[in-house]
């Protein structure tokens, strides 16, 4: 089960760090935001630079995303994110998108995507162009979570998984086995 105090610091301050350079977010402007107060951030995270390491880290999303068998790799990296995203109300990959500005913090979180996500997909690949080809499934479970994220009640946000699945995964599975 998971913690829903940890659940509502994570997701403030994925929004903080998101929008405001690393030294403009607070302990205590995140702990607002999440409805909390600044001594349970420290109990869980210990500290800012804890608790930022863990919004940049992308490890958990990845091991999710690649609990399958290549030949069922697409399938389930797409169940994966959009069910996560209905259960969680919260998006797997996306905040990389926020990491697009200027600025040493957005830059590792960038990295870590990259080496945590990207490179991940390019390890389980065989044949050629296998970076290139982690770098476009990335690049389309990225589309599809920001299109759910974008339009929360939106046709896809509300479409049967299953149908979703069959319509979407089959681009990602021509990537993982061309």
């Amino acid at each position: 089960m998971t913690d829903p105090g940890r659940t509502s610091i994570l997701r403030a301050a994925r929004k903080a760090f998101a929008r405001e350079p690393y030294n403009a977010v607070t302990l205590r402007g995140v702990a607002a935001d999440a409805g909390v107060s600044a001594a349970l951030i420290v109990k869980h995270y210990g500290s800012k630079e804890a608790l930022f390491e863990k919004v940049a880290d992308f490890s958990e999303a990845a091991q999710l995303l690649l609990q399958a068998p290549n030949e069922r790799l697409g399938e389930h990296a797409v169940r994966t994110l959009v069910e996560y995203r209905r259960e969680n109300d919260q998006d797997l990959l996306v905040r990389v998108v926020f990491a697009a500005g200027k600025g040493d913090e957005r830059a590792q979180i960038r990295e870590h995507f990259r080496d945590q996500v990207t490179r991940a997909f390019a390890a389980r690949l065989t044949g050629p162009d296998a970076e290139l080809r982690a770098a476009l499934i990335t690049g389309q479970l990225l589309g599809l979570g920001a299109a759910i994220a974008i339009d929360k009640t939106g046709p896809i946000a509300s479409a049967d998984l299953d149908q979703v699945v069959a319509m979407y995964a089959p681009g990602l599975q021509a990537l993982i086995t061309p």
